[in-house]
């Protein structure tokens, strides 16, 4: 509808508006109109009374009596000079007088009232004026005539400037809706063209938008538009080739796991060898061996696109906690590390224990081979309580704490690695999982006395 569009509002509200300024003007200039009316009225009785203070004695004929007082348009013609009221020329009045206006010293409310008066009053009105000679011929003049005339031609001047307020509004809308078009609505509909474009193909640079426009806030909005999308631009081609890289990564990561599980194997009978030279270095191989089978999985793991859905339910944290301590302490017999759960049987949390078990899996080795890595033993402690958010868990270590790039680049795959030979995908996956859950991950502290990692997940009753 063309009245929602901003042209059309804009095209109805200037008529609006100049039409509102013309009832303004409208009104005082009708009752200008009819004081200009009765005045003329009032000099065409002077002047006839003039034609008969000519006659040597004062007197005309009854014709030409007639006829100088419908020339004037009146009824009688009464001339006041020095003092003495005298009635010039006169006919017989039909009827009473049912107004009486004087023009002298009149304000324009006054005159607005009379006019409105004038306009509604009845046929046949007969009505008497009074006004001031011109030339100073007289003090007073009075003249009696029939109000239909002074309204008639009054309704005529109010249709005539009703029309052309109406003609000049009809112009002055149209004069500022074409401006609008020409200076604001095109370069708007240019501004939303290019942001449809762009959002139909925004890995095309030939859709960010140029500014050009000469208005300076609608030029300020353009360059705004253009760093938006030359950004977003940017960013969806380096995700487009991190998408490639990676997927070129999980497919070599596949392979060179198949490879590696092959070597790994062999790597096995090393051990049974009766070269001490071999038997020495046979666990380190097989330590290598083994963190690149492991980071080849994680890659894998982390460059699956298809990651399902938490299936959330109401689960004692108790058992994941205790399953994932028994499982590490499978896959590391020989740890001199204790991991410590004081988490009660009767705290349950909304998750999957799938998934929650992978977090918390990866929280307890990575706290577990930090400290390792020092040679020292040392203690993991797995706590847990419920509060009015939700519930909390925390992971805390006796380890040396993480190294500064570790910190700067924490939950980023590949780069917050807090060990030699780490990936940084287990914290990268972690937080992802949390976030899933509709929780957060987060470091509490780092220091030399330890490190601690938060868990905050919903209340399991919301």
């Amino acid at each position: 509808m063309f009245y929602k569009t901003l042209s059309g509002r804009f095209l109805l509200l200037s008529i609006l508006f100049v039409m509102m300024a013309e009832v303004l003007i409208f009104i005082p200039s009708v009752a200008n109109f009819r004081i200009a009316f009765l005045q003329e009225r009032l000099e065409r009785a002077q002047l006839a009374s003039l034609a008969l203070l000519a006659t040597p004695d004062d007197m005309v004929a009854p014709e030409l009596n007639d006829e100088l007082l419908k020339n004037a348009e009146v009824l009688n013609i009464v001339l006041r000079r020095d003092a003495v009221r005298e009635l010039m020329l006169a006919k017989p009045i039909p009827g009473p007088i049912d107004a009486n206006y004087d023009l002298r010293n009149m304000n324009i409310f006054t005159a607005i009232r009379d006019a409105v008066s004038s306009a509604l009053a009845p046929e046949m009105q007969i009505i008497r004026v009074i006004g001031q000679p011109v030339k100073n011929a007289g003090n007073e003049i009075e003249i009696v005539l029939f109000a239909d005339p002074v309204r008639s031609a009054m309704l005529d001047y109010a249709k005539n400037v009703f029309l052309l307020s109406l003609l000049i509004s009809l112009v002055t809308g149209l004069s500022l809706f074409l401006a609008l078009q020409i200076l604001i609505t095109r370069p708007i509909s240019k501004v939303i063209d290019s942001m449809v474009r762009f959002q139909k193909a925004p890995e095309d640079a030939h859709n960010i938008i140029t500014p050009k426009a000469g208005i300076k806030e609608l030029c300020e909005a353009e360059v705004a538009l253009h760093d938006l999308q030359t950004g977003l631009n940017a960013s969806l081609r380096q995700k487009e080739r991190l998408a490639q890289l990676g997927g070129a990564v999980s497919k070599v990561s596949h392979d060179l796991r198949n490879i590696l599980t092959t070597t790994q194997i062999l790597a096995d009978r090393l051990e049974t060898s009766d070269d001490p030279k071999v038997q020495k270095m046979s666990p380190k191989l097989l330590n290598s061996l083994s963190r690149a089978v492991n980071l080849c999985e994680r890659t894998l793991a982390f460059g699956k696109a298809d990651e399902p859905e938490p299936e959330l339910r109401a689960v004692a944290l108790k058992s994941i906690v205790d399953d994932v301590i028994e499982s590490d302490q499978l896959q590391s017999p020989d740890s001199k590390v204790q991991i410590i759960s004081t988490v009660g049987h009767d705290l349950e949390v909304q998750a999957d224990p799938e998934q929650m078990f992978r977090v918390l899996g990866n929280l307890l080795r990575n706290a577990r081979q930090a400290i390792e890595a020092t040679g020292t033993l040392g203690v993991v402690t797995v706590t847990a309580s419920a509060n009015d958010g939700g519930v909390e868990i925390c992971v805390r270590d006796t380890g040396p704490g993480l190294p500064p790039k570790a910190r700067e680049f924490l939950f980023k795959p590949f780069q917050g690695n807090a060990r030699q030979g780490g990936t940084g995908l287990g914290l990268a996956i972690a937080a992802e999982l949390v976030r899933g859950h509709g929780g957060t991950l987060e470091l509490v502290e780092t220091s030399e006395a330890g490190t601690t990692f938060r868990i905050i997940l919903p209340d399991a009753r919301e």
